[in-house]
């Protein structure tokens, strides 16, 4: 945990030797900065990739961090939804003033073009509303327990094939959805949505037999995301609802996900992502760095 800095480049031969280098082994490292502003200029970095773990109720030290880059003349490229959710604004008005890009595709549905979409294929577009499935962990364990699996016996499958963390509880609490949520509406809506005001309800009440049962009857149970315009705010909801075999998400399963919006000029746009993989999340801050590193006049 730290940083690390060299003027000549790092050897990836030596990098990729089993164990953490020591900064004393490697040719051309000073000595480890003592904070991540030291580190960016050390490193004389061009772009800064953030991943720190998801901090929901205040997007620390991710958005110190994306600060730091700006200021220190580095474009800032996270995959952490903190950011988003509790310092958009803010980091947003800093790129614009420091000449430097602030991107998050990443944040949200991992790779999948949500964000670069609206800000460069559909300019001037107004977002009524969106729904979908956000959460990958919740709705592979909805799949599990379709397939015959209790609730416990299905978390304890996803956190053996990864999908689910030790602690899955901002997963099926439904946080992490409500976290995306947010994401969307304050980037796409341009309306401040708190995490906490959204109504959120996570999969825990949910019974094998109770999900079960409502595949069989063609409504499954999904962990549905909704946000709408309400006067001049917006309103969203997390929680299970059984879906109609009409709608698209009846048919979304695994670790897969959806995002439907309406808008003013397109009705319905919805967009899909089949069992992405860790790769599909790094797929999307390679997608940041290029729009960074090639886009003039930002």
């Amino acid at each position: 945990m730290g940083w690390l800095a060299s003027s000549a480049a790092f050897d990836p031969q030596v990098l990729s030797e089993p164990g953490a280098p020591r900064w004393n082994v490697l040719p051309h490292v000073t000595p480890p900065p003592g904070d991540v502003r030291q580190w960016l200029q050390a490193a004389e970095a061009d772009v800064l990739f953030e991943a720190t773990s998801l901090n929901a109720q205040t997007g620390q030290p991710a958005i110190d961090h994306v600060r730091a880059a700006m200021e220190s003349g580095a474009h800032a490229v996270t995959a952490n939804k903190g950011t988003v959710v509790h310092g958009y604004e803010e980091l947003r008005d800093l790129a614009i003033k420091s000449g430097k890009r602030f991107l998050f595709e990443s944040t949200v549905m991992d790779g999948a073009p949500i964000f670069s979409l609206f800000r460069e294929t559909l300019p001037a577009i107004h977002v009524r509303s969106f729904h979908g499935i956000l959460n990958s962990t919740t709705n592979f364990i909805l799949s599990l327990m379709e397939e015959g699996l209790s609730f416990e016996e299905s978390v304890k499958r996803a956190q053996a094939t990864g999908a689910a963390e030790t602690d899955p509880s901002d997963d099926i609490d439904g946080w992490d959805a409500s976290v995306k949520v947010a994401a969307l509406v304050r980037v796409l809506m341009e309306l401040p949505l708190a995490v906490k005001a959204i109504e959120r309800q996570g999969i825990r009440a949910l019974t094998g037999e109770m999900v079960r049962n409502a595949r069989k009857a063609g409504t499954p149970y999904k962990l549905v995301c909704r946000a709408w315009r309400s006067g001049g705010g917006v309103k969203a909801t997390v929680r299970p609802e059984q879906v109609p075999s009409t709608d698209a998400m009846a048919h979304v399963s695994g670790t897969s996900s959806i995002v439907h919006f309406e808008t003013d000029v397109l009705p319905g746009l919805a967009i899909v992502e089949n069992d992405p993989g860790v790769e599909t999340t790094a797929y999307g801050m390679l997608a940041d760095f290029i729009r960074a590193v090639s886009t003039r006049g930002h």
